[in-house]
């Protein structure tokens, strides 16, 4: 897999925030009671996203009325 192809498949936290229209303390809150999507930490302490992980976070928490 290619650095521009793996970079697009891995979301920052700002753009996970944006699309979930959160605000990153929300995104934080829900990470520390393990609500959050996995995330990846990478060595300068940002952390990215998965898109896959983030698509099954949000299918799993789909409401089937």
């Amino acid at each position: 897999m290619t650095t521009a192809v793996r970079s697009r498949s891995m979301l920052t936290l700002a753009e996970v925030c944006e699309e979930l229209s959160i605000s990153r303390s929300t995104f934080y809150d829900w990470r520390a009671k393990r609500r959050a999507p996995r995330c990846i930490k990478l060595p300068n302490g940002d952390l990215r996203i998965r898109r896959t992980d983030l698509d099954n976070w949000l299918d799993d928490r789909e409401d089937v009325a």
